[in-house]
């Protein structure tokens, strides 16, 4: 196991570690031709470029609609299944994601 030396967070690869040491450092080295933006991560990279390129390879099983990454596809899956995982704690209403519980 390869501990952080800042939080004591452990990972069993190091190279997990060095990737997490970024949230430390601050360091982004993958970076946006078109627009700038930069990233920890080349994954994360690959996702934003996807708003340049229009690109939107997640597609629902259950209707027409695309997606360009699979955690929106998965959110709007949930307008299907009517499953609504995020609940309130002062007025127990139901949501499909968290967003309106954050106040």
């Amino acid at each position: 196991m390869f501990s952080c030396n800042v939080c004591t967070k452990r990972f069993v690869r190091i190279s997990h570690l060095k990737i997490h040491m970024r949230t430390h450092t601050g360091e982004k080295p993958y970076c946006c031709e078109q627009c700038g933006s930069s990233y920890a991560q080349s994954g994360d990279l690959t996702k934003h470029m996807r708003r340049h390129t229009g690109e939107k390879p997640f597609a629902c099983s259950d209707c027409d609609r695309r997606f360009n990454n699979s955690g929106d596809l998965s959110k709007h899956r949930r307008s299907h299944t009517g499953h609504r995982p995020y609940s309130c704690p002062r007025c127990n209403p139901v949501f499909l994601s968290g967003l309106p519980l954050k106040f």
